[in-house]
């Protein structure tokens, strides 16, 4: 590694979500062009549910991929009270599926037909265990008592910790971790459990989106949080630990439905996220420690290889410039805005 140039191997991104149709053809391509793979999300509507319905989702990824692309789509399946776990193994022991997702019932976009008690799933959550398959779960309390920044840190109490215990070989994501509560949970546990983080919760704060007017290209969920929570998803991030990983959660929305009186929750990260990652790990001193969280750790935790080629990065004196937006056919998409210059180049 030089002060100027960085080559690490192909990142992966493990928590994606891609839309379908105009949308998907549309905004593939940003992600297609630094990562190798990418854990799928299955919040379309209707949801992914059964393998069938994860093979034809696939099949739409790998058509609408760029000529020449080798970006591997790693799919999920969207668990519900209904869930079948012999559909679920069988998902499994053919090769269609790599994690099932645990949505609380109205915790998100697309999530209502989510689980509505942790209870209702504990056979699949079982078979999982069983068969090594792994969990992913958006792990924010859905009780409506529960203020929208503390969400988090009650699922912890209420749902996560009481699965750990009555479940501990079941391997389990905790996406998108938002707080030094859950950076502190994970750490406390010793096997089967990594937690992704996203771009945008490494860059921005609460502040950022609600200090001078309410910015809608920040509003996300689980929300941004305080300064304090940043700061200990930056530490932890960039600390090494192996047990933390990228998951962008990148998530496109339309504009028009972003900037609404009633917008939608996402930040579309997907096509800066390699030259914000840098800066960050820059700014705290851990260039050294940007591969194993962005390519190295992931595969680790779901028992895949790291993948094969690399991607080189560039530090240049001059801010590296991103488009504004991403024009799709289903309508032009704003990418995040890290309020930084960002000054690594991929390529």
């Amino acid at each position: 590694m030089s002060d100027q140039t960085i080559t690490i191997t192909r990142p992966d991104d493990w928590h994606l979500h891609l839309r379908d149709g105009d949308m998907l053809r549309g905004i593939l391509p940003e992600t297609a062009r630094h990562f190798g793979r990418a854990i799928i999300m299955p919040n379309l509507i209707p949801p992914v549910v059964s393998a069938d319905d994860a093979r034809a989702y696939r099949d739409r990824i790998l058509a609408a991929r760029p000529e020449g692309s080798g970006f591997t789509p790693l799919m999920t399946l969207y668990l519900t009270d209904r869930t079948d776990p012999s559909d679920v193994r069988a998902a499994f022991a053919d090769g269609v599926v790599n994690a099932v997702k645990y949505y609380p019932a109205g915790a998100t976009t697309n999530s209502d037909s989510g689980v509505t008690d942790i209870k209702n799933v504990m056979p699949v959550l079982e078979t999982m265990a069983e068969i090594g398959l792994t969990l992913c779960i958006h792990g924010e309390s859905t009780d409506h008592s529960v203020d929208i920044f503390d969400r988090e840190a009650a699922f912890i109490d209420t749902t996560l910790d009481p699965l750990r215990r009555a479940l501990p070989e079941l391997n389990i994501t905790s996406e998108h971790i938002t707080t030094k509560n859950m950076v502190d949970y994970v750490l406390s546990q010793d096997k089967n459990h990594g937690a992704t983080i996203t771009t945008h919760h490494l860059m921005i704060n609460r502040n950022d989106m609600l200090v001078g007017g309410i910015r809608p290209h920040y509003y996300c969920l689980p929300i941004v949080k305080r300064e304090e929570h940043r700061q200990a998803l930056r530490a932890v991030a960039t600390s090494g630990d192996s047990r933390f990983f990228l998951g962008t959660d990148s998530a496109p929305h339309a504009d028009p439905t972003k900037e609404a009186a009633c917008g939608c929750a996402g930040c579309f990260t997907a096509t800066n996220t390699i030259s914000c990652l840098a800066q960050v790990f820059e700014d705290e001193g851990a260039l050294d420690k940007l591969e194993g969280f962005a390519s190295l750790h992931g595969p680790a935790h779901y028992g895949l290889p790291a993948n094969s080629d690399t991607i080189t990065l560039t530090r240049q004196d001059t801010p590296v410039d991103y488009p504004e937006t991403i024009a799709t056919d289903a309508g032009s998409v704003t990418v995040f805005n890290p309020l930084v210059p960002l000054h690594w180049r991929v390529g």
